[in-house]
């Protein structure tokens, strides 16, 4: 695809947590809970007008769902801060600190005078009903392959509550995130390609690593991704987690695009107008009384009804694939769950079908007085509900006219994404009171700068001498989140460096494959894995069955998974008994090629003593005995 014909731009805004001892605004521990809630509170949220009398769409949105906020808490992560029951402590030093060094690290321009700002948000992410925020520096530039990207913010704000989960109109939260410091690094939108913008966020995310100050795991690092055509229009994806996403939102967004403005087109061209999509519902119930649709006959049985919308001219558009699994069907189905409450909506491109018959898509098209050309979209559901689905679903129809809507879309786990809300306007920024200013001193400036973190270019440089790591190694273990863990078991361990860094890189990439949440592996059982390696109480050989063991059984310790295991180590002279057995069995296999036999008898030995013993010992045995019995070396 011709991105640069098509004149897309895209920003990134990449939020990281930084690793400090509390919260933003409080003394609380910045870590998720463990157990049951000690607290837990009903809250409805509402929107306030700005100071210039305006009130955010997106606010009013979230607001016009109905829904109620629980919320969970607990003493040591949570406090009255986070209920919105006391005002905030003085801003953390810490996180300051540290979101000033990653700016200096960008070349970014640090303000004078620091000053904190509520950003409102209503969607029950915040007690308080904004987030607090606020720029730390400005300009800075990155480059990625020959080209300066520049930077245009650099912020520290709060993150947001951690959602449990919806039921209907109720929405679950644990506060103990809330508060938890950020960093937001934000690009100009000059990013002119899926792979350049993966590119950028993998450069931000790596020096962000450098500082060892950010915390690791999914949903400690997210992304929001600004996208927009020349032709189509600008559209934010909020929280992509994983940066090897990025180019493929980006992708996908392109290709969402383009097929809306096709379906903008091939509507000028059936001379469908503004004027011609109404919000005129049919209540079409009785059509469907006795369908074997169970969905429908589930609603009408519990007070519902069935109501319908004509979409004149619309006919095979809706049914139109977009992006993979993405229909501009679908699109008018998220906004009807957004906007009505319902669970779905039906329409006629992809009928009969469901349980709807044939006669039953006759009696309601002839009921709408709907041509061949029309389509019809209808929802089963309370009357308010399926009312409000239907007038979102036809507002969505009128900018499929114009083309592409400028919106707030969420990520899926293969870079697809779905509707979240509109686009924030501007009236959701302004002051926060109960915080002074903060002055940034030259002095302050001039001790950060003095003790600045390595660049990562230069780490890989040093990996590669000093550690005698292949490029390709170093690379892999610097883009990792574990490279502060590296260098602290390389440090505090004999074990081999390239040992260690491909358990960090290759090794937990592979149980990521299995399923396994590598995630959630704590690094003080990785750093106890490798101190009992270093004290010749585990092999190395053992290191995937123990990690893997450690993440199937949640909060053991690696002396727990050994003994599960059976790796307790074995002597030498154990070892030794173990290879004169072996030969005496296999004693066929040394009458011929010497050299074949050691291999094909190490690979028997070590099926039996992997985990138990160091290789090289066993190699060591085994060509000795192998060496007296032919009589020469192996």
């Amino acid at each position: 695809m011709d991105y640069e014909s098509l004149g897309l731009k895209v920003g990134l805004e990449l939020h990281q947590q930084l690793k400090t001892a509390s919260k933003l605004f409080c003394l609380c521990k910045p870590e998720l809970r463990e157990g049951e809630a000690e607290l837990k509170l009903l809250r409805k949220l509402r929107p306030t007008q700005s100071e210039l009398g305006q009130v955010d769409p997106a606010a009013l949105f979230e607001f016009k769902k109905g829904r109620k906020i629980l919320y969970e808490a607990e003493d040591r992560t949570s406090c009255l801060v986070e209920l919105d029951e006391e005002p905030p402590h003085p801003l953390n030093q810490e996180a300051l600190d540290i979101c000033l060094t990653i700016a200096l690290m960008i070349g970014c321009k640090p303000v004078d005078e620091i000053h904190v700002m509520r950003k409102i948000v209503i969607d029950g992410s915040n007690t308080t009903g904004f987030q607090r925020t606020c720029i730390v520096a400005l300009g800075g530039l990155v480059e990625i392959s020959g080209k300066q990207i520049p930077i245009q913010t650099i912020c520290l704000e709060e993150d947001a509550a951690r959602l449990l989960g919806i039921e209907g109109s109720l929405v679950h939260y644990s506060l103990d995130r809330l508060g938890i410091p950020l960093v937001e690094v934000a690009t100009a939108p000059v990013l002119s390609s899926p792979k350049e913008a993966e590119a950028v966020a993998l450069a931000l995310g790596r020096i962000l690593r450098a500082t060892g100050k950010v915390r690791r795991g999914l949903g400690t690092i997210r992304q929001d991704v600004n996208i927009s055509i020349s032709q189509g229009a600008l559209i934010e994806v909020k929280g992509v987690q994983k940066l090897e996403l990025v180019s493929k939102v980006v992708e996908y967004e392109v290709q969402r695009q383009l097929g809306l403005l096709a379906i903008r087109d091939e509507l000028k061209a059936r001379g469908v107008k503004w004027e011609d999509l109404t919000d005129n519902f049919i209540d079409v119930t009785e059509a469907f009384r006795n369908t074997a649709c169970e969905i429908i006959r589930s609603s009408i049985n519990n007070g519902g009804i069935v109501l319908a919308v004509r979409l004149r001219g619309f006919k095979g558009l809706l049914g139109k694939e977009l992006i993979p699994n993405i229909r501009f069907g679908t699109e008018l189905a998220d906004v009807a769950k957004f906007w009505g409450r319902v669970k779905g909506l039906f329409h006629t491109d992809e009928l009969p079908g469901y349980g709807i018959s044939s006669q039953e898509v006759t009696e309601l098209k002839k009921r709408l007085n709907a041509s061949e050309y029309d389509a019809i979209v209808f929802v089963a559901d309370r009357r308010e509900n399926a009312s409000d689905a239907l007038m979102a679903v036809v507002e969505r129809a009128r900018q499929a006219l114009v083309g592409v809507p400028e919106e707030t879309r969420g990520p899926n786990p293969d870079g697809t994404t779905r509707y979240l809300r509109p686009r924030p306007g501007a009236a959701r920024m302004y002051p926060e009171t109960d915080i002074p200013p903060i002055v940034i001193d030259e002095e302050r400036i001039a001790r950060l700068r003095a003790d600045l973190p390595e660049l990562p270019e230069l780490k890989v440089e040093r990996f590669i001498k000093d550690y005698r790591l292949s490029r390709k190694l170093a690379e892999q273990i610097v883009d990792s989140d574990f490279v502060s863990l590296f260098e602290e078991i390389v440090s505090k361990t004999h074990v081999a460096p390239s040992i260690i860094a491909v358990t960090l890189t290759e090794t937990l990439k592979t149980l990521s494959r299995e399923g396994l949440d590598v995630e959630a592996l704590p690094d003080e059982q990785i750093m106890e894995t490798f101190f009992l390696i270093d004290k010749g109480e585990l092999a190395k050989e053992a290191i995937p069955d123990v990690l893997r063991w450690l993440l199937r059984s949640k909060g053991s310790k690696v002396r727990q998974a050994m003994e599960a295991l059976g790796l307790r180590m074995m002597s030498r002279n154990e070892v030794e008994a173990f290879i004169d057995r072996l030969l005496m069995e296999r004693k066929e296999l040394l009458a011929g090629d010497k050299s074949k036999a050691f291999q094909r008898l190490l690979g028997i030995a070590m099926s039996t003593l992997r985990g138990k013993v160091d290789a090289a010992i066993v190699q060591e045995i085994l060509r000795k005995r192998i060496q007296a019995e032919a009589g020469g070396p192996p």
